[in-house]
């Protein structure tokens, strides 16, 4: 029997033969059995995708513990996409949650695409060819709180944190671009991935749920400096974005800070989930670009070039700054953004996040300004404890003159799929036929 950390992640190159043998990948033959990311192994979330080193044959098994997606390195290429759900019952509901799994099985694992008559529609929308490769992809499955709202025979297991995301004071959200009954976090190498898979699951689907809003976005593809150490991404601000994330690859720190487990007081059929706050957060870069150096520096609590903290800025963004030793904020500002958010004290290990964002860029607004922003995602194992508490501290910082969140939405992301027989949401629709 595995043990749960087994379970995390699956070994991949015997999964990868039988996931390929079972989905009749035979077009591929040996050429992808065993693949797995190339020189990924020691990546974490923060870190950026390594130039010249993704293909298209990088997977990442689908099947787990955990759902792919969450603690897994980024790749360049990322969206979120949000959803209406028509199900009216648990049938209709589970039909839907077998579908999602049936494209996740085939769009992650690859293989050729069915010939169909001509006379009816193509399988597949043809944009990445003949044979679907994994090219690193994930697809992350999560529920809004409107789906336990809108749903009495739903209504008791709601996740215990799970709420509609509400409206900070530095907000100025956009209703067409918030909240929904499913999201779907999708995650390639490359974007022509991201979109096919967006598009093979709203083909797929098309009956079940209705696509409400999405964003798309990227991560910087950086060569490793000197050391050979992988940095963190830069932020469209110029600032790295994960400095101080928790390590993505310690088992046993996400078990704390991301999955939610029997001890949480959880609803039984979510253990194994984890709670994904998505915010679409737009920055004022004209105003940014026009700030001058240092302040920048002070108003994020970082060096701009390496990182580092201000107390420390012969080092880089792997040193902890030291805030015992600058009580009075003389170094680091008291109201500096990376203080605020985590002040490195005991109490504030409850309040850790994984943050795994994205930048976009849309394209010109009517006020003549450029678009860009952050299409920030993260997880918690408690979103009250989580998300929700570190941006309560962060209200009012000197960064919100800067940046306007307009959209995003608060989801529960799904316990993952056990094995091939196994589908996406399967302890939900069992307890709700218990219930």
């Amino acid at each position: 029997m595995q043990s749960s950390k087994d379970l995390t992640r699956p070994r991949r190159g015997l999964d990868r033969r039988r996931l390929l043998s079972g989905l009749g990948a035979t077009a591929l033959g040996g050429s992808l059995a065993g693949v797995a990311r190339a020189d990924t192994a020691h990546h974490t979330v923060a870190d950026a995708p390594i130039a010249n080193v993704a293909s298209q044959l990088d997977s990442v098994p689908y099947l787990g513990r955990h759902q792919a997606g969450v603690v897994d390195a980024r790749p360049a290429n990322g969206m979120v996409a949000s959803f209406d759900v028509l199900a009216r019952d648990a049938d209709e509901l589970e039909a839907l949650f077998r579908t999602l799994t049936e494209r996740i099985a085939f769009l992650t694992v690859g293989g050729p695409v069915p010939a169909l008559d001509p006379k009816l529609p193509p399988a597949d929308s043809g944009l990445l060819g003949p044979v679907i490769r994994p090219d690193n992809l994930t697809i992350t499955v999560s529920l809004g709180s409107s789906l336990f709202d809108d749903r009495p025979w739903l209504a008791s297991l709601r996740p215990k944190h799970l709420q509609r995301m509400m409206r900070f004071p530095n907000d100025a959200l956009d209703a067409d671009i918030c909240h929904g009954d499913l999201s779907v976090q999708i995650c390639a190498n490359t974007q022509d991935t991201t979109i096919h898979a967006l598009r093979d699951i709203i083909k797929a689907s098309s009956r079940q749920m209705i696509l409400k809003w999405k964003q798309e976005g990227n991560v910087p593809v950086i060569t490793p400096g000197p050391d050979g150490r992988a940095e963190s991404a830069r932020n469209f601000l110029g600032f790295r974005d994960g400095s101080a994330n928790p390590d993505s690859s310690d088992v046993a720190e996400m078990d704390r800070v991301v999955w939610v487990g029997p001890e949480d007081g959880e609803p039984a059929w979510a253990v194994g989930g984890s709670y994904q706050a998505v915010r679409i957060i737009r920055n004022f870069v004209e105003r940014w670009d026009r700030t001058p150096f240092g302040e920048q520096e002070r108003i994020m609590g970082r060096t701009k070039m390496t990182g580092a903290p201000l107390d420390r800025r012969e080092g880089s963004e792997f040193d902890v700054p030291d805030y015992v030793s600058d009580p009075e904020g003389k170094a680091t500002p008291m109201d500096a953004h990376i203080r605020l958010a985590n002040a490195r004290d005991e109490a504030s290990k409850a309040h850790i996040i994984l943050r795994r964002p994205f930048n976009y860029s849309n394209g010109v607004t009517q006020s003549g300004q450029l678009d860009q922003g952050l299409l920030f995602i993260c997880y918690q194992a408690n979103l009250e404890r989580g998300f929700i508490t570190v941006q309560r501290k962060l209200n009012g910082e000197p960064l919100e003159e800067y940046i306007k969140p307009v959209g995003g939405g608060f989801f529960y992301t799904l316990p993952g799929i056990r094995d091939a027989s196994d589908y996406v949401g399967s302890s939900l629709i069992a307890a709700a036929r218990g219930a």
